[in-house]
């Protein structure tokens, strides 16, 4: 019971502090606006909470067979960057598959692996693996250990995680139905270029853009999407005249 407590626990923590990393990464390096991050509504990103769950329980892991301690502490980095790079990959898999929606793209990325991972990223998770084993799983374990003193604030995260479930399964409505008009355009639709591509007709309507709920228009999702196609065509035909000047 501790152990699923802890979990929980790990898990609500991962996915709000990893929504805001994301937050702040579209801002200033992606997206270059405000844009909410993710497939769910709220402030929190799963991905972020399974991970975090799993570093939390693979640095309690003790490697016997290598008595070298720096060499110890290498291999279990490595195997942790490896397994959320794991999370990672069939998270992007699951939805591709299932839903036929790309949360993220890593298409444009050397060595990248369906867009779903690449080198690149997967040396960011090293470090943040790094980071969390070295630096932070301590301070990790103190929180865990506080919480399981003051099991009355249960009560908080059983409600954040029940709200979750709730909001999954509102997106996951709201992405069947995305996936029944890519299926018909015959088109894996990027969640990311999907937001801004709303967020771009509201902008030219001189409307604002809902920042919780990004696919909330004064048009139906069908002709969002027929937009989204228009975007997606300008964006690549934009691109290629670029590489055409740039080849001259």
């Amino acid at each position: 019971m501790e152990l699923f407590l802890t979990l929980t626990f790990l898990f609500v923590t991962g996915s709000i502090l990893g929504w805001f990393l994301e937050l702040i990464f579209r801002r200033f390096f992606s997206a270059k606006r405000w844009i909410n991050p993710g497939f769910l509504t709220g402030p929190y990103l799963p991905l972020y909470g399974f991970s975090l769950a799993s570093l939390f329980l693979m640095s309690r892991i003790e490697l016997t067979f290598i008595k070298n301690e720096v060499l110890n502490k290498i291999v279990l980095i490595l195997l942790m960057g490896i397994v959320v790079t794991l999370i990672e990959y069939l998270a992007g898999l699951i939805f591709i598959k299932g839903l036929k929606t790309k949360l993220w793209d890593y298409s444009n990325q050397k060595g990248n692996i369906q867009g779903i991972i690449c080198p690149l990223f997967s040396t960011f998770w090293l470090i943040i693996c790094a980071i969390y084993n070295l630096l932070l799983d301590k301070y990790v374990m103190q929180m865990t250990t506080w919480f399981n003193n003051n099991i009355a604030y249960s009560f908080f995260i059983g409600v954040v995680f029940g709200i979750m479930i709730i909001d999954f399964a509102i997106s996951l409505n709201l992405a069947t139905k995305i996936k029944k008009l890519a299926k018909e355009k015959q088109i894996v639709v990027k969640w990311e270029t999907l937001k801004q591509s709303v967020a771009l007709h509201l902008d030219e309507m001189k409307q604002k853009v809902n920042f919780f709920f990004p696919f909330k228009s004064n048009i139906s999702l069908k002709e969002n999407i027929d937009n989204y196609i228009v975007h997606i065509k300008k964006n690549y035909e934009d691109k290629k005249k670029k590489n055409d000047l740039t080849k001259k």
